[in-house]
């Protein structure tokens, strides 16, 4: 398993914790607070690991794991986002 794949793992759970969405902060918040010690222990991904919780979410996003809400920027959803009050 690469590293995006590893951090792309954290993102989903950090998304489902919250109920399938976040804003990119809460996510990065969970991923530290969960992984702090296995993120310390993986040598240089602790310096890039921000950098490459982006690029999994672009993956993620690829793949339709992942959806950017586009009315709200910096929130994240598990697949499709919710429906609005409508």
């Amino acid at each position: 398993m690469d590293e995006q794949d590893r951090i792309g793992r954290y993102i989903t759970e950090a998304l489902d914790a919250r109920g399938g969405s976040a804003t990119l902060i809460d996510v990065a918040k969970h991923i530290w607070d969960q992984h702090e010690v296995d993120l310390r222990a993986a040598g240089d991904l602790f310096y890039r690991w921000q950098y490459v919780m982006r690029w999994s979410a672009n993956r993620l996003a690829k793949s339709g794991t992942l959806v950017f809400d586009k009315t709200h920027r910096g929130v994240w959803h598990l697949g499709a986002p919710p429906m609005s009050g409508r």
